[in-house]
Order: C-alpha cells, then structure tokens, then sequence
C-alpha cells in the first residue's frame, strides 16, 4: 500500500510542474531607496532592476534559456551625483525537484556577459565617467510556489556567484565573489506555456 501511495504522490508532482516540450518565461523587478541624513545634508541613493528570462523545458526538470538584467542606480548627496548603469547578458540553465503539488525548489546557474557605465557630476561643471565590461557567472535556489496552470512565484535569498569588470583608460580591474544567502531576498513571477 506505501509503495502505490508513493507512486500516486510522484505521478501528482510530476504533472503538478512544468512537463518536458514546454516555454518558461519569468522574471524579477527591484526597486530600493535609502535616504541617509548626516548632521549637516542628506544622502538619497535610488536603485532600480528588471531581469527577465526566457527558457525552454527540455525535461521534467532541466530547463535552458537567456537571461537579461538591465539596472540603474542614483546617489546624490547635494555636492555630487553618481548615475551608474549596468547590462547584463547570458545563459542560463535550471534543474528543478518538486516537493508537492503547490511547491518545487529549483537552482539556476547563470553565466554571461556584463557592461558598466557610471557617470559623477560634481561641484560647478565637473563631470566624470567611466566604462567597464566583463563577465558574470552565479547560482541562484529558489522556492517555485505553483499558483494555477504553471503560473507561480519564484523566491530566493542569496545566492554564490563570481564577476569581473574591466575598466576603460586604465581605471581598476574588479573581481568579486559573493556568497550572499540569507543578506538579500528576491520575488519574481514565472510562467510555463
């Protein structure tokens, strides 16, 4: 009797997600503001993120896809203001396990490229800025909480990744590693066609 129960529960799962042959489209969008204020002036830095991606379920639980990110940032202080931009552009690749009908748990290995451009305006006229490219690769798990016909909610807090940047006229080389679970927490929404 166990045994046919726990086929029956595996046969639920397996229909309750996303099936072999079909699109998934997804995505997140971010929005942050901090305003700081010292004794004598105040900080306001505006952050803004949408990431798309796109991907085709080529089994029960891999899927394969692009990514995008585009990104833009404000800090201004009353002296000086930074405008950053940033793009990024790649790959992505998902194995998914589902846990129930409603929930699965999924982990998204993202690599590609990313470009940088900032821009500081200071006192007077003065004006900076600068130009980077380099890569990005990083993993991403994440809670799938399915809501009615393969719509759902994605959810993630953290992830591990690696990124470079490359500055123009011989600006900085960055590299950087974060290991950042539990210190972020994105929602994004996802459909399967």
């Amino acid at each position: 009797m166990k045994k046919i129960l726990v086929m029956a529960a595996l046969a639920i799962c397996s229909f309750a997600n996303a099936q072999k042959g079909t699109i998934l489209v997804g995505g997140n969008i971010g929005y942050s503001s901090e305003k700081t204020e010292y004794q004598f002036s105040e900080e306001k830095t505006n952050t803004f993120s949408f990431s798309p991606k796109v991907g085709y379920q080529f089994n029960d639980n891999w899927t394969v896809g692009g990514e995008f990110t585009v990104s833009s940032s404000t800090d201004d202080n009353g002296t000086r203001e930074i405008k950053d931009n940033g793009f990024k552009l790649g790959a992505f690749v998902r194995y998914s396990v589902p846990l129930s009908q409603t929930f699965s748990v999924f982990a998204d290995m993202g690599a590609g490229f990313q470009n940088a451009k900032s821009k500081v305006y200071g006192p007077g006229n003065a004006f900076a800025k600068s130009k980077a490219d380099g890569m990005y690769v990083g993993v991403t798990p994440a809670l799938f909480i399915n809501m009615k016909k393969g719509f759902g909610l994605n959810f993630s807090i953290g992830g591990l990744g690696y990124e470079t940047l490359s500055y123009d006229n011989n600006g900085p080389d960055v590299n950087k590693f974060y290991f950042n679970f539990g210190q972020t927490f994105n929602i994004g929404i996802s459909k399967n066609f």
